[in-house]
């Protein structure tokens, strides 16, 4: 088994198959990277952008170069000495007629074999697919709902829709009565799409009703759904795995336990959101894939003072003067009553179900339904792991906090006391029902309440809107630094960019700056036009979003910024939403960014080249953080270099090959980064063993940090001026001393 080094992700699809992952390993090896980190391999739906929709995980991807370029692939990474590492989707597949498994489903019903893969609520009546783009009575009045046959059988015609029929209602029908009564005697319900938020019978992915959730915790369940990717790890071809959204499974402790059966000792990594101190249960796993460790690295780097001015600036210039929590509590019951009704329902349903088990008075509906969603607003993180077998301590004292707080709202807390019981010590099969859902719940719900809503309206200070941080809490310390980093272990992930931070690493450094250097921030807003139609609050983001990707020479910045106007009023849901836009909000939105690009292109300001600076000078000492922190270092695509981007599509783009030599001679930035990647890189090869056993010590000084990693033997020495003013050269990196004094606001030195 190889022991990780470095890890590089590689988003697969968008014109990058397993021959192109390939043709990369060279340069990955010469660069230092001991891992490939692969997006999803499996079948997915056709035209996916990014593998998590899949369709079959038994069959490698035929758009990826299927099992063929796969194996092509192993064999040149192990020549090279690389390790794999696969992403795999245990919580859901695509929730369409391209899965076979569930095609099977509709055609046989609940008596499918295939059925019990999936997590649908049989009791609730045929299968909902919220599938129609208007009713189907009146698409049937309209001519647009027929008959035909496909190869596995006949199928129900709906526009561009061809759904399969049961097996003992064959035939062909033409006559809107025998089209409505074939419909009718079918295993599924078409409904229109706009149903989706309070109709579904089936578990989705967030609200996303086109993923349906699986039933891995049924051990024939899991080996069906992990055949493909168990059969890949006992060929030797896989070095390690990647799980991704660990905390929609009904039981996860459980899963990772028969996963560490099946695999051995193959490295497991948890796509797990840590927020606050929260700390990662003690499952058999290497660590998390990292976000927590880019949040750390970033609030290590940010200025208190600067930041606080920086908001009262924020504050003053848009009028806002709630808390980000406000606005968090705010977004969860609109989230919750609005795109996620469904399980809102759903968790109503069977709250009541077990009172009715075990109560002698059934509760009135009002009271259970303000009961169940005070709980929900008031959970703070993702989820608790109860389980038939196991009770946190700690999950106990969290769920107390939460009732606690979800009673200060209510007239009786009774109800609220009553769940929070079931949820701690369920006594029935109804009452750990009602657990398992509220705990797949709460983390969807705080994603996307959290990073998808809230995030876009509380817009002080972008750097700290990020995966499972806290806005308010954007400053950090030297010993809480230090205190985290003893705790971590050595083999989890240090991610600083990925495939779903809302900004990658060097454009979150560009906004770091701003706490540093609030006054030339200031002076772009003052300078920016305010039109109408676009508030200061919307402005304010895309200021700051401007400045975040700035590149005169990318010909697609101002569509790139149009479009991402867009998307965050949209996720914002105040003037505009996905489901009802309002172009005229979003023109005026995208005609605001177009027009700053083009006056700051006209007249460079020197506000933004001072920013850009300080970006430039952060960008290396979280380089440096990461590589050096406890962990292993994970490059996402792309990040050798210079990495600007905003959130997804926009980070998901397509890179050119890495090629780090030539990137070392590049000028400015960019070959400075290449260079410390290259140094840094080397010296964790080098010293794999030191940074195992290595202590880690963080202390500060004004604005000074500095990182110290000891053995009995030799400490290595990482020294940051915060504030842009030079440093001594260090011994394993003179080149900060070379062609640009800003480079020089970090050293290292090894003793």
């Amino acid at each position: 088994m190889i022991a990780p080094v470095a890890t590089y992700r590689l988003q697969l699809r968008n014109g990058v198959d397993l021959d192109a992952a390939a043709a990369m390993l060279p340069a990955l090896r010469a660069t230092g990277i001991s891992h490939l980190y692969l997006s999803p391999v499996f079948a997915a739906a056709p035209g996916s952008t990014h593998g998590y929709d899949v369709t079959d995980p038994t069959v490698i991807d035929p758009v990826l170069g299927g099992r063929p370029a796969f194996d092509r692939l192993a064999e040149a990474a192990a020549a090279q000495g690389i390790g794999l590492i696969l992403d795999i989707v245990p919580n859901h597949m695509a929730f369409s007629t391209d899965t076979p498994w569930l095609r099977e489903v509709l055609r046989h019903g609940k008596g499918s074999p295939t059925a019990p893969i999936f997590d649908i609520d049989w009791s609730a009546g045929p299968l909902v697919l919220p599938f129609l783009p208007a009713p189907f009575e009146e698409m049937l009045a309209e001519g647009r709902i027929a008959t035909g046959c496909d190869e596995d059988g006949p199928v129900l015609v709906a526009d561009e829709l061809r759904l399969p029929l049961r097996p003992d209602r064959p035939g062909t029908a033409s006559g809107a009565d025998t089209l409505r009564a074939l419909h009718d005697a079918q295993h599924w319900q078409l409904v229109p799409w706009m149903h989706e938020r309070d109709g579904i019978t089936h578990r989705r992915f967030f609200n996303v009703t086109g993923l349906i959730g699986l039933r891995v915790e049924d051990a024939a369940v899991f080996d069906r759904v992990h055949r493909g990717v168990l059969e890949l790890v006992a060929s030797g071809a896989v070095a390690g795995l990647r799980i991704d959204h660990i905390d929609g499974l009904r039981d996860p402790a459980a899963y990772l336990r028969r996963l560490r059966d099946r695999v051995g000792d193959t490295p497991v990594w948890v796509e797990k959101i840590l927020t606050g101190h929260e700390v990662l249960p003690p499952w058999p796993v290497a660590g998390t894939t990292g976000y927590e460790a880019a949040r750390r690295i970033a609030m290590a780097l940010t200025d208190g003072a600067g930041h606080a001015r920086f908001v009262a600036a924020w504050r003053e210039a848009t009028g806002h003067e709630g808390s980000f929590h406000d606005a968090l509590v705010e977004a969860k019951h609109e989230v919750m009553q609005q795109e996620m009704a469904a399980e809102l329902h759903q968790l109503i349903g069977l709250a009541g179900s077990a009172i009715e088990e075990t109560d002698r008075l059934a509760p009135g509906a009002e009271t259970l339904r303000e009961a169940v969603l005070a709980l929900l607003v008031a959970f703070p993180r993702y989820r608790t792991y109860f389980s038939d077998t196991e009770t946190p301590e700690a999950d106990v004292a969290l769920m107390h906090g939460v009732a606690d707080a979800a009673a200060e709202e209510l007239r009786s807390r009774a109800m609220v006391d009553r769940l929070r019981d079931m949820i701690v010590a369920a006594g029935t099969g109804a009452e750990a029902a009602f657990r398992d859902r509220f705990q797949q719940v709460t983390g969807a719900l705080l994603a996307k309440a959290h990073e998808d809503t809230a995030g876009f309206r509380w817009t002080a200070y972008l750097a700290a809107n990020e995966v499972g941080a806290d806005p308010e809490a954007a400053v950090g310390t030297a010993y809480g630094l230090e205190a985290w980093a003893q705790a971590r272990p050595h083999t989890a992930l240090t991610l600083t960019s990925s495939h779903d931070t809302k900004r990658s690493e060097d454009a979150r450094m560009r906004l770091v700056a701003m706490s540093q250097l609030p006054d030339p921030f200031l002076d772009l807003w003052v300078q920016a036009d305010q039109p109408d139609g676009v508030s200061a609050n919307r402005r304010w983001y895309l200021v700051q979003s401007a400045l975040a990707i700035w590149d005169a020479d990318d010909p697609d910045l101002a569509d790139r910024l149009a479009d991402h106007a867009v998307k965050a009023m949209r996720e914002a849901k105040r003037t505009t939403n996905w489901t009802h836009p309002d172009e005229a909000a979003e023109a005026a939105a995208r005609g605001f960014v177009i027009d700053l690009v083009a006056r700051w292109r006209a007249t460079p300001p020197p506000a933004l080249a001072e920013l850009i600076a300080r970006g430039e000078a952060l960008s290396l000492a979280q380089l440096a953080l990461k590589a050096l922190l406890p962990g292993v270092p994970d490059f996402y695509q792309g990040s050798f270099g210079p990495n600007f981007a905003l959130t997804d599509p926009d980070n998901r783009r397509p890179v050119s090959p890495p090629a780090l030599d030539r990137m070392a001679r590049a000028p400015g930035f960019a070959g400075r980064k290449a260079r410390l990647t290259r140094v840094l890189l080397d010296l964790r090869g080098r010293k794999a063993a030191f940074f195992e056993r290595a202590e880690t010590h963080v202390s500060e000084e004004g604005a000074l940090l500095t990182l110290q990693r000891r053995t009995e033997a030799h400490t290595l020495t990482l020294r940051i001026v915060r504030d842009g003013r030079a440093v001594p050269p260090g011994t394993l990196w003179p080149e900060a001393h070379g062609d640009d004094p800003r480079a020089a606001a970090l050293s290292l030195d090894w003793r």
